[in-house]
Order: C-alpha cells, then sequence, then structure tokens
C-alpha cells in the first residue's frame, strides 16, 4: 500500500500522522538512543556530518535509523542515492516503512516530493511531518536514531525538546570564529529546551592536499575545541576539508562506506566511537527542571544526604544550601561538597559579556561588581548546567557542573599554595 504523495502545498500530513506520538518524552519502542544532529547556520556540513557518523556509528556494530527533520530543504535523499517522488509503503499497522539504504534506515521529506517540487507549509504542519517521521515510522530495533535537523533554532527543534526523550544532541561548527559564535547560540537553545549537549564536531578543519601532503587551514583550525573548552561540553573530534567527502555527498557514495580508510572516514570513525563512549556512559540520574531561591534558601535539588552514593556522578548536583551570607555550598551525588563564595562565581561568569568569546580573555572588571553582589535564584540549563540570576541584574552566564567543579579545584589548589 503506498501513502499519496504531497504536492505543492500541503493543508494536512498523510494518514500515518495518526500514530503521531504523545506528548511529552516517552520512550520510543525499540530504539536505545535519539541523537539531534544540530548546528546554529548553514553551510557547515551537519547534513554530511548526519551521514556519516551514522554509517560510522553502523560500522561499529549499531543499529542505525536516520531522520531527516529539514522539512522544507531536505538533503539526505541526494547523499544517500535515494529517489526522490517516490511515496513509501505503509506497513500492516499503517506505519510508513523506511527507505534502506545499506542497512541504514531512513526518512525524509525528498523521498515525497520531486527534486525540484518545493514543500510549502505552515509552521504547525512542519512539526506535525516531524512527529510523524519519528514516531509513525516502523523503525524496528535500533542502537542510535540520528535525528539531522535544519539550521537554526526554530518550531523544527521546539517541537522535537518538546515531543522526543533526546539523548542529547550533537552541534557540528566550522573553525571560523563566524560559525563558533552562532553554534553558540544553538548550543544555548537546545540548554534553554533541557536537552543534554554530546559534544561539538568541527567540521572543514584542515585542508592536506593529496598530492604534496602539506596541511592548509583553509577555515582556520582548533575553534570547535576551544569552544568545547569555554562551554565545559565535550569535544568530539575533527573533520577534515576533503573534496572526497563532497563527491561522495553528491554522489549518493558516503565516504565512510566509499573510501573506508581514507583519514576523513577514519575521522568520522573516531568520533562516532567517542559519541558511543558518552552515551554508554550517560549518568543514570537525569535531573529535571529546578529552581533554587537564595533568599529563601529553599527549592530544588532540596539538600538530601540519601540522595548520594559511592559510584554517583561528580557532575550531578543533588543538593543547594546558603551555608551563610556570603557562601553557596553544592553537595554532588558523589558525595562531595564544595562551596563557593558567591562573588567569586560572579566573577567567574562564562557569559560572552564576561569572557572573550574565541580567545577566553576576562572581560568583566572585577572593580564593578559589588562586595555584596548575591544570587537571587539558581536554575537548571539542560542537564549539565545552572544559571544565575544576581542581584546585579546579570542574568546570561550558563555555568556548567564541570566548569563548577574546575572552579572549586582551582581554588583549593590556590589555598594550598598560599599556605
Amino acid at each position: 500500500m503506498q501513502t499519496t504523495g504531497p504536492h505543492h502545498n500541503h493543508d494536512r500530513a498523510p494518514n500515518a500522522s495518526s500514530q503521531q506520538p504523545s506528548a511529552g518524552h516517552e520512550k520510543l519502542p525499540g530504539i536505545r538512543h535519539v541523537i539531534a544532529v544540530g548546528s546554529g547556520k548553514g553551510g557547515v556540513g551537519k547534513s554530511t556530518v548526519s551521514v556519516n557518523l551514522a554509517f560510522a556509528l553502523q560500522q561499529l556494530g549499531g543499529r542505525i535509523g536516520l531522520v531527516d527533520a529539514d522539512v522544507l530543504g531536505p538533503s539526505i535523499p541526494v547523499m544517500l542515492g535515494l529517489s526522490t517522488g517516490q511515496p513509501p509503503a505503509l506497513a500492516a499497522d499503517q506505519k510508513i516503512i523506511p527507505a534502506d539504504r545499506h542497512g541504514l534506515k531512513a526518512i525524509s521529506m525528498g523521498m515525497l516530493t520531486g527534486d525540484d517540487e518545493p514543500a510549502i507549509l505552515r509552521g504547525p504542519m512542519v512539526s506535525k511531518y516531524l512527529q510523524m517521521f519519528i514516531g509513525s515510522v516502523q523503525w524496528g530495533h535500533l542502537d542510535y536514531l540520528i535525528i539531522d535537523l535544519p539550521p537554526g533554532t526554530g518550531d523544527t527543534q521546539l517541537t522535537l525538546a518538546q515531543s522526543v526523550p533526546l539523548s542529547g544532541a550533537v552541534i557540528v561548527t566550522t573553525p571560523q570564529d563566524v560559525s563558533l559564535k552562532i553554534a553558540r547560540r544553538g548550543l544555548r537553545m537546545f540548554e534553554t529546551v533541557h536537552v543534554s549537549i554530546l559534544g561539538i564536531i568541527e567540521n572543514m578543519s584542515t585542508f592536506t592536499c593529496p598530492h604534496c601532503g602539506k596541511g592548509t587551514d583553509v577555515f582556520r583550525r582548533g575553534g570547535g575545541e576551544r569552544l568545547s573548552r569555554q562551554l565545559g561540553v565535550p569535544f568530539l573530534g575533527a573533520i577534515p576539508l576533503d573534496a572526497d567527502i563532497v563527491t561522495g555527498g553528491d554522489e549518493g557514495r558516503p565516504i565512510v562506506l566509499e573510501k573506508p580508510t581514507s583519514f576523513a572516514a577514519q575521522a568520522y570513525v573516531a568520533i562516532a566511537t567517542e559519541l558511543a563512549g558518552r552515551l554508554q556512559g550517560l549518568p543514570t540520574t537525569v535531573l529535571k527542571p529546578f529552581a533554587w531561591t537564595w533568599e529563601t534558601n529553599e527549592g530544588e535539588p532540596a539538600w538530601v544526604e540519601s540522595a548520594v552514593r559511592p559510584t554517583g556522578s561528580q557532575t550531578t548536583p543533588v543538593g543547594f544550601r546558603r551555608r551563610d551570607a556570603r557562601t553557596l555550598s553544592v553537595l554532588w551525588e558523589d558525595g562531595h561538597r564544595d562551596d563557593f563564595d558567591v562573588r567569586d562565581l560572579r566573577l567567574a561568569c562564562p557569559c560572552a559579556r564576561c569572557v572573550e568569546e574565541m580567545s577566553g580573555r576576562p572581560l568583566l572588571d572585577p572593580k564593578s561588581v559589588l562586595p555584596d553582589v548575591a544570587p537571587r535564584t539558581i536554575t537548571s540549563g539542560g542537564n549539565y548546567a545552572i544559571t544565575f540570576g544576581w542581584n546585579d541584574g546579570h542574568s546570561t552566564g550558563i555555568y556548567s557542573f564541570k566548569h563548577l567543579r574546575a572552579l572549586a579545584e582551582r581554588d583549593a589548589a590556590k589555598v594550598v599554595e598560599d599556605v
């Protein structure tokens, strides 16, 4: 049985949309991990990364599905060498049967429309198609479902965060400054909707001449790794600028499959290995959105000693407490407690107004921070960070839990040196 192909103007989704998952974060049956691949801007090679990362994870033994969530500008069918304009079949349970390419299952709007036929959709319909592509497809058992997002921070990203149980997001950037700044905004969008950042990938890194072997940093190099350090999120690796990657994408022959021994293919496999390891080691404690108030010394997470466990995470807080008028205590799941002077925390704000984005150079003048500065509120920023609402009006700093632990270790080392 075939679905009816969509025409130029789509007023309603295909019948399979009746199988949409309910709102919330219910686990998708048979799927272990759902990974969003995003970027703040177009042109960074995000879809190319999604396709090759999918096949690299497959080479590690994973069962993979791929969703082309760029409903208005799909590119995955071309990169996989799939025919377009051929509506997929429906199974007996009315779920869509995805395309199969070298054992990789995929779904895309490009499979429903022709190469030159635009998909003209209003925002709500884009969200409905996205939900259908994820919840109404006969995926079977998958280790990883990769969702290739459109660039930006619009309805698609919000729909995904609100209706799909994401294991986390991977951010793709290129090394130049403008791309890094926009990638930072995309990353913060995921934090705002409480999606963990699994890591940053730097695409289009060093170009190696195939004739002389000399490396050239066409778009600079190292920006993705520098951004990951600044924000306290993992750096998964760098992908070289390679003409074979471009050719393979245009001809439907991903480089991981076409030239598995190439440097670029091996870089993808290394990134896939790193990503799989991080997913394997995800903490069992998943933080729910929380808020804590300094003045009343109340909120979530409350200080509960019983939440501590010997094998607990070093970067998962299980309690906040105002120890005195100037000290914030944080209890970590592994049982460790750190005490922070709140003015020191304000001075350590990592936001773009307080720290130069590219170099990490401090921009905040310590003399401008009053001695009695204190937080009004502490709220969660994703599953790995907190934000402070300060009484001086500042509120843009995102403090990763890893960053907080590092600050505490730095202060402890300084005390030892002073002694």
